[in-house]
């Protein structure tokens, strides 16, 4: 057997074992790739540093599940350290029961930057004042909805109890038109809800972080201007993440370019099979027809 037919008889459990080390390994020990970042992703974080300091409330629901986390989690943490450097006020929201955990741990990594020990009263970040979770309420078109007429309607309490209106933060929030910006990070059509029924009715402006299988089917949102900037998956929380560290947090950890790293190495590794697939099936068919 020559060396081309040996490349087409690779045990495919070799490939699985280099596949594996090839994820593990830059997981373990990240390395940072060059980071361009890319037009929808500063055109969100533009949109964020143009919110006034008067009217300065951004909606962001968060909307995605375990499966999706490492695409859409490191955004939602980059999105709250943003708005929180800021002073930007917070309402977070989630259409789904199951995603209530994932928008608390975001809310709870991205508030340890600034509840540092030692750090004043006016420094931290605290519930009430910088942000209030709502939570969760059944069915998806109710809070999407009942928010553009009045939000303490819809969530009379908020996730851990407390009356919305003893929230010092919501003193001057209504609905929809007090707030400057309503994000949506979902796996799903959320964000195909909220351009449906909140910006249509109720003309809020939508942006939107999605994960990278279906980052496509929005694009025509975002070039007809119905999105103010898109996520683009991981690579677009690494350039969030970029643009975060550069203006507020050079030291905090990026986990979304952290995980570039093994993504990449993958593809590299997975087009180099192809490649040596590819030139062992034309050198092994030439060499069957000159025979």
């Amino acid at each position: 057997m020559n060396w081309f037919e040996k490349l087409n008889s690779i045990d495919r459990r070799v490939i699985f074992v280099i596949i594996a080390l090839v994820i593990v390994v830059p997981t373990i020990f990240p390395f940072q790739l060059p980071i361009r970042v890319s037009r929808p992703t500063q055109e969100l974080f533009d949109a964020i540093e143009r919110i006034p300091d008067k009217k300065n409330t951004l909606i962001l629901s968060v909307d995605y599940d375990p499966q999706t986390a490492p695409e859409l989690h490191p955004m939602n943490i980059a999105l709250l350290r943003h708005c929180f450097s800021r002073r930007i006020k917070v309402l977070i929201l989630c259409l789904y029961v199951q995603n209530l955990g994932l928008a608390e741990d975001a809310l709870q990594i991205a508030m340890a930057d600034f509840n540092v020990p030692g750090a004043t009263e006016e420094q931290q970040v605290i519930n009430g004042r910088d942000y209030v979770f709502l939570g969760w309420k059944p069915p998806p078109i109710i809070p999407i909805l009942g928010m553009g007429d009045d939000i303490t309607d819809v969530f009379p309490t908020d996730y851990y109890g407390v009356p919305i209106n003893e929230r010092p933060m919501m003193e001057n929030i209504k609905n929809y038109s007090s707030c400057d910006l309503l994000i949506c990070l979902a796996s799903g059509s959320a964000p195909e809800w909220y351009l449906a029924y909140a910006q249509t009715r109720f003309g809020i402006p939508i942006s939107a972080g999605v994960t990278g299988v279906s980052v496509a089917d929005y694009y025509p949102f975002l070039q007809s201007g119905q999105f103010t900037g898109l996520l683009e998956g991981m690579k677009g929380a690494a350039e969030y993440e970029r643009l975060v560290a550069e203006k507020f947090f050079p030291d905090a950890r990026r986990r979304a370019t952290e995980g570039m790293s093994a993504q990449s190495a993958t593809h590299i590794v997975i087009i180099l099979f192809v490649i040596i697939g590819n030139i062992g099936y034309f050198l092994q068919r030439r060499t069957k027809k000159e025979d």
